[in-house]
């Protein structure tokens, strides 16, 4: 049923089409129906926060439609983006088992609907479901590689030139190839791609302009068309 924000709201686990996608959702019809009786669904505005980094974890958010941007801050007031969560992803997981508090913020970069689950509701059905508890020792796999990538990008890269073209091709990966290149929407701001790649925003403006003056990309709203993936890859190597 429609939302207040635009979304197509999903009440039910059980009939969602999208489920088979989404590695925590996928799962077998009992455990499912376990999962519905005990989470409830909210519909939030692009903005809203989720959870706020120190906080104590009340549960875990599974993203149904939308996208979160998970970010710390330092203690001089500067913000890094650690990544950018997709639907299918399920929030405040390793806060929630480990009983320590959140090491991120979650803030919602577009309107979404989230599934959420109460930690000793998830905690209790996680003992007794072995299905859950693999799907969940899963998903904080992913996260820590996910996390180490982001390191190691940051780590190896000797240029905001070369993070830049490296988040490009991440996006590329994700991208959807048409006639002059591959195309990727950018929901992100410049400056949230600033914090993303630990520079500044000013940096981030000055590549893009670059970039498109070397005809790599072509940028229109939110429209990014990578024309060049070769150079990109180039410039990650060199």
């Amino acid at each position: 049923m429609p939302s207040p924000y635009g979304l197509d709201v999903i009440d039910s686990c059980l009939s969602c089409k999208l489920r088979q996608f989404y590695l925590f959702c996928h799962l077998s019809p009992d455990s499912v129906k376990q999962l519905e009786e005990i989470k409830s669904t909210v519909s939030y505005p692009k903005g809203a926060v989720l959870f706020v980094a120190g906080q104590q974890p009340r549960g875990v958010f599974i993203l149904c439609q939308g996208r979160a941007k998970l970010s710390t801050s330092s203690s001089d007031g500067r913000t890094v983006i650690l990544r950018i969560a997709q639907p299918g992803e399920v929030l405040g997981l390793s806060a929630v088992v480990s009983g320590r508090p959140c090491l991120a913020t979650a803030e919602l970069i577009e309107p979404a609907q989230a599934n959420f689950i109460r930690r000793a509701d998830l905690l209790k059905l996680l003992e007794n479901n072995g299905e859950v508890a693999l799907r969940a020792a899963q998903l904080l796999s992913n996260q820590y590689h996910s996390a180490y990538e982001t390191v190691h990008t940051l780590g190896v890269s000797h240029s905001a030139t070369e993070k830049l073209a490296r988040l490009l091709l991440q996006w590329a990966a994700a991208g959807k190839p048409v006639e002059d290149g591959i195309r990727v929407t950018v929901t992100l701001k410049h400056e949230e791609i600033a914090q993303l790649l630990g520079t500044s925003r000013e940096t981030v403006t000055r590549l893009f302009a670059k970039f498109k003056s070397q005809r790599l990309l072509t940028l229109k709203g939110s429209t990014l068309i990578i024309r060049d993936k070769a150079a990109l890859e180039s410039l990650v190597r060199g």
